[in-house]
């Protein structure tokens, strides 16, 4: 419920000042009087947050939970008061919910005050509610919305988790090779004073561990800078674009290509399954590939379509889908089934993106190892040769 801050008159005539919940100022007025109180001047308190998307895993719980309570009878007001007193949320989407609440009791509807909240609820899901209050099926559209964002946080679980082995071997990688620069080689400086040459591998060895051991701070800020400047640098209209292009490209292209084909077949599937328009579905559908290379051709899609052409000719010229999607929805276009083969086809890429994540996991395992290998190997040698020609050159004096 909205929050009043009131001022009030009791029956002596002392003011009374406070805050009060209330659905509107009415109620609040009703309230006061069954109290004994005359109300003198009530006014909302703005609870303003800082808006931010909901994370997947957040919009799969909500939109389960809101689909299951309503398809059980539950008033939508109830509902997401319900959702809002969930002790497992965090205190941001506890207030999201409540602001939703509040303005629904004022008469507004659920996908208009979704809008007026962005960007924390996504237009997929905004869509998707406007449609599905237009023709009453609340509770279905919020039980698939459920299911699509759970798949999709699944998919991304996945590559997480696929990649997480490897970022373990990277760090090790770094703290070996710190260690070694930073303390096991200045040990050896002293001895390799005395020789009156050094191999070339050694002398850089030992300039880098020279650096390392005691300018570490240039180097710190120089990663720090990389860092820094390397989030600007991408967010940069043409880098994005150059990087985004560049993600559909070789063995690594097969692979996104795959989750992008799936990530725009799912959400088309439930937004034409929802009676949204297909031209419509097409436009919200490119802002949920998440690549900007691929989003910029659909121009060209969007323009086709309009002018007649179906939409699996439309998509046949566009570098960043698998040839499974096209083909698949034109069997759909063919037997007018087009939203039950966009799931069908969504469901198999999903599948292959798992498998080949998984994939690419034990590929990049090996070759972190060999890398490892190779630069303590290479370390290990440049100390070791130095030391072994002395060896020869006192035995050949000897």
């Amino acid at each position: 419920m909205p929050e009043y801050k009131y001022q009030a008159q009791d029956r002596k005539g002392k003011i009374v000042k406070g805050k009060a919940e209330a659905f509107d100022e009415t109620d609040l007025q009703r309230r006061f009087h069954e109290s004994g109180l005359l109300l003198i001047e009530a006014k909302p308190i703005k609870k303003n947050i800082a808006l931010k998307p909901l994370k997947k895993p957040r919009l799969a719980d909500f939109t389960r939970q809101l689909g299951t309570l309503i398809k059980s009878g539950v008033t939508l007001v109830k509902a997401i008061e319900i959702i809002a007193n969930d002790e497992s949320i965090s205190e941001y989407e506890r207030q999201l919910y409540l602001k939703i609440r509040d303005r629904i009791v004022q008469g507004v509807a659920l996908s208009i005050v979704m809008e007026e909240l962005e960007p924390a609820f996504p237009p997929l899901l905004i869509y998707m509610l406007r449609s599905a209050e237009t023709s009453g099926t609340l509770d279905t559209t919020c039980l698939r919305l459920a299911e699509q964002y759970t798949s999709e946080s699944q998919l991304e679980q996945t590559a997480k988790n696929s990649l997480t082995y490897p970022k373990i071997l990277s760090v090790l990688i770094v703290i070996v090779v710190a260690i070694l620069f930073g303390y096991v080689l200045p040990q050896f400086e002293e001895i390799f004073s005395t020789l009156p040459s050094l191999p070339v591998p050694t002398r850089v060895l030992m300039a880098i561990s020279d650096f390392v051991a005691h300018k570490w701070y240039i180097l710190a800020i120089i990663i720090a800078l990389v860092f820094i400047f390397g989030k600007m640098i991408v967010k940069i209209p043409a880098v994005k674009l150059l990087i985004d292009h560049f993600k559909v490209m070789g063995k690594w292209g097969k692979l996104t290509k795959v989750i992008y084909s799936a990530r725009f077949a799912r959400t088309m599937s439930s937004l034409y399954s929802s009676g949204i328009p297909l031209h419509s579905c097409i436009e919200i559908a490119r802002s949920t590939i998440g690549n900007k290379y691929i989003e910029d051709q659909f121009d060209e899609v969007e323009r086709k379509v309009a002018g007649g052409m179906p939409l699996s000719s439309a998509l046949l010229d566009v570098n960043g889908f698998v040839s499974k999607l096209p083909a698949t929805i034109k069997v759909g276009e063919e037997t007018g089934m087009l939203g039950n083969m966009l799931e069908s086809v969504a469901n198999d890429l999903d599948f292959y993106s798992k498998q080949a994540l998984l994939r690419l996991t034990s590929y990049i395992e090996p070759v972190m190892i060999v890398i490892m290998a190779v630069a303590v190997g290479f370390i290990m040698i440049s100390i070791i040769q130095p030391i072994y020609q002395s060896y020869q050159t006192i035995g050949a004096g000897s």
